[in-house]
């Protein structure tokens, strides 16, 4: 088996799920074969390719590993220490949704739309806020460490090809696009279908009306802060309390395990409303559309390749742009 040089890599992809590997697999241009060294403290195995010109490492967590911020921590630590010519990461996958259908405009989320960590210009809101690192109050209460702006942001780049997706507000024809380049072989990840898209208010046991979008605009994507924490939440009353509180329109279990390693663009798919119906069924949807608009973000940035020049002795890099 060929063997992969780590100095070659300069993106890293955090995909904790094993479905969401698997739909970053399929971002791949091209697949690397091979593997890379494994010596004594080699905990991890990585997936490999190319993506518009830039050399990219998929990493996940190993077979049986517990979920949360500390096992991608530990994760992104062997990532950062193993590719020592990373420029930046990508955390993608899938995530609750937090509706508001109170305010102004309403916050319509849906199940499989997309969801984007970002601060606004203002800086008014952190891309993402640690919802499970503070302390207990007196009180009862809890008080984020730092006010939930404890972690730092991505690589600026990353975050101006965010911005540019979002300037043009072409995302959903460049998702879709993205989506659709999936092989018709790989049938694991398909539309569960808008119908079975069902939203209960707490306390409610009849589901919201809400009316059926049109095809052509079936995904749209909604950028805000994303709370990240330990805690899978399975209570309506609780993901709206969180929301209220800490004006999120997400929550996931990683970012905050990573930020502090590996500064990422954290890219979410809705696959739930965090509530007392949770389920897996949206998943493999939600994953691959992730994946799609993390392989847009990808085409909106020219790679920074490492690369070895004639004459210069092994191990020695140039970088191009």
């Amino acid at each position: 088996m060929p063997t992969l040089d780590p100095n070659l890599y300069t993106v890293a992809w955090i995909a904790p799920l094993e479905i969401e590997v698997q739909a970053a697999k399929h971002m791949l241009d091209k697949v690397h074969t091979g593997g890379f060294p494994v010596g004594p403290g080699g905990d991890y195995l990585f997936h490999a390719g190319e993506i518009h010109g830039h050399n990219v490492v998929i990493a996940t967590f190993a077979a049986g590993q517990r979920y949360g911020t500390s096992s991608v921590t530990s994760l992104v630590i062997h990532v950062k220490n193993f590719f020592p010519n990373l420029w930046f990461g990508l955390l993608v996958g899938v995530a609750a949704g937090l509706p508001n259908l109170s305010c102004s405009p309403a916050r319509d989320i849906r199940l499989g739309d997309v969801i984007i960590a970002y601060s606004p210009p203002s800086g008014d809101h952190p891309a993402i806020i640690p919802n499970g690192l503070g302390k207990q109050k007196g009180d009862g209460g809890f008080e984020l460490l730092c006010n939930g702006h404890s972690l730092p942001h991505t690589e600026r780049i990353v975050g101006s090809a965010i911005g540019k997706i979002k300037a043009e507000r072409q995302e959903t024809q460049v998702i879709l696009g993205y989506y659709m380049d999936i092989p018709e072989t790989a049938t694991e990840f398909p539309d569960p279908g808008q119908e079975n898209d069902v939203l209960y208010l707490f306390g409610e046991n009849i589901p919201v009306p809400r009316q059926r979008r049109p095809d052509a605009e079936r995904t749209r994507v909604w950028y805000g802060s994303i709370g990240s924490g330990d805690q899978l939440l399975k209570s309506s009353r609780e993901r709206d309390e969180l929301r209220d509180k800490y004006n999120v329109i997400g929550l996931e279990m990683e970012a905050a395990g990573v930020m502090n390693e590996i500064p990422v663009g954290n890219i979410r798919r809705v696959c739930d409303y965090g509530d007392e119906r949770k389920n897996k069924d949206w998943q493999p949807y939600a994953a691959a559309m992730a994946a799609a608009f993390a392989k847009a973000v990808l085409s909106e940035i020219n790679p920074k390749s490492a690369i070895r020049s004639p004459g210069v002795k092994t191990g020695m890099l140039l970088y191009r742009r």
